[in-house]
């Protein structure tokens, strides 16, 4: 069992909205912990991490990079176009895995 974080009252662990309040739950699945969001992460500092001795391609792959982590972080949707820009600029195989991984909230 957890606890709703606006009325405090006890809701059921997979509970979307508190049935107490009505305010929606927050769900920690969602935040960007999963497998896909983690390699996703990785193969994009690596794609930096690569580009790096080259100074001038870091002007892109560095904000990318962390616009894409930040939004999975927070739990946010990734557009497709930024999927796309770090499929294109940082990492193939890290862009794959973002274009793969569902980003509904």
């Amino acid at each position: 069992m957890k606890f709703c974080t606006k009325c405090g009252s006890e809701i059921v662990d997979d509970a979307v909205v508190c049935v107490h309040c009505g305010c929606q739950v927050a769900n920690s699945a969602k935040k960007g912990n999963d497998g896909l969001a983690t390699a996703s992460k990785i193969f994009l500092i690596l794609g930096c991490i690569a580009q790096g001795w080259m100074i001038l391609p870091l002007a892109w792959c560095l904000p990318i990079t962390i616009s894409a982590c930040n939004k999975m972080n927070r739990g946010e949707p990734v557009g497709t176009g930024l999927k796309v820009c770090a499929l294109l600029f940082v990492s193939l195989i890290g862009g794959i895995l973002l274009l793969c991984r569902s980003d509904e909230n």
